[in-house]
């Protein structure tokens, strides 16, 4: 039997906290250490390879303090790593780790919520290009038709903590307006950064009264509740202690102060040296 460890939390920057936020109001009793990548971020505009070895490299560094399940709280890591990682190092490093991704919970549900069966996705160029979101959602409602809306400028918005002022409106209206152009029967967006969040007040303001927007935090939350009760095997090398603990790869006292908006609470950091 193995020793329980904490569910590890991973994301290229500050945006899984928005997920880890949801994750700790879901399932309080167990332990969680969120590690964000913060040095090398952000993941949205590199190679595949690159988020794949950084990834990899990260989630590694999760296994080496405990961790036996990992969420990649990362739509960029989850479009680019996570098959790779699933299918090619688990077996080697342990196959009774596991390691899920915030795309797959998403796009499961999406079809319970658009009556049009048209579904707009907004989320980084690198996940955009991925086409992870077309591919996984016609799996489960092959009926659905997908547009797509890179938003290249919504995550420095965000993470230079402009996103509640006027300038972000143009962004904002931007992005929507190209997306909704493309089809005027779309009545679902999905958020496919889980920086968006910080966004959504702005985002309502800009879509049609009645649409749907959905934000991944609460669905990766009830996915991974429905999850552990699937699989008591995994469930069982949880720890819980209601333990949270913080990594960044860069500078503690920067990541603290922002990481404490995404999280909405107190967040004190440690290093964590790659």
């Amino acid at each position: 039997m193995h020793k329980p460890g904490p569910i590890g939390v991973f994301d290229s920057g500050y945006g899984g906290l928005t997920v880890m936020k949801e994750l700790v109001k879901e399932l309080p009793q167990y332990d969680y250490i969120y590690l964000g990548d913060n040095a090398r971020a952000p993941y949205g505009t590199r190679s595949f390879d690159t988020v794949y070895h950084y990834t990899l490299e990260c989630v590694q560094h999760l296994f080496d303090m405990g961790c036996r399940l990992v969420v990649l709280a990362c739509n960029t890591a989850s479009a680019k790593a996570l098959r790779s990682i699933q299918q090619n190092d688990l077996p080697r490093i342990d196959a009774d780790r596991r390691v899920l991704g915030v795309i797959r919970p998403t796009t499961e549900i999406v079809g319970e919520y658009t009556k049009s069966r048209q579904v707009g996705v907004m989320g980084t160029a690198g996940t955009i290009a991925s086409e992870s979101y077309p591919i996984e959602i016609e799996k489960f409602f092959p009926d659905i038709t997908v547009y797509q809306q890179a938003c290249p400028m919504w995550v420095p918005l965000v993470e230079n903590n402009e996103w509640n002022d006027q300038g972000a409106d143009y962004f904002v209206r931007k992005y929507i307006g190209q997306l909704l152009s493309r089809s005027p029967e779309i009545d679902t967006i999905v958020l496919g950064c889980t920086h968006y969040p910080l966004l959504i007040n702005k985002i309502k303001r800009f879509v049609p009264e009645g649409m749907t927007i959905l934000s991944q935090g609460s669905i990766v939350a009830h996915s991974l509740s429905d999850y552990l009760q699937r699989h008591p095997e995994m469930e069982a090398v949880c720890s819980k202690g209601g333990q949270r603990t913080f990594y960044t790869t860069d500078a503690p006292e920067g990541f603290d102060r922002q990481a404490s908006i995404f999280f909405e609470a107190p967040v004190a950091s440690k290093h964590l040296a790659l």
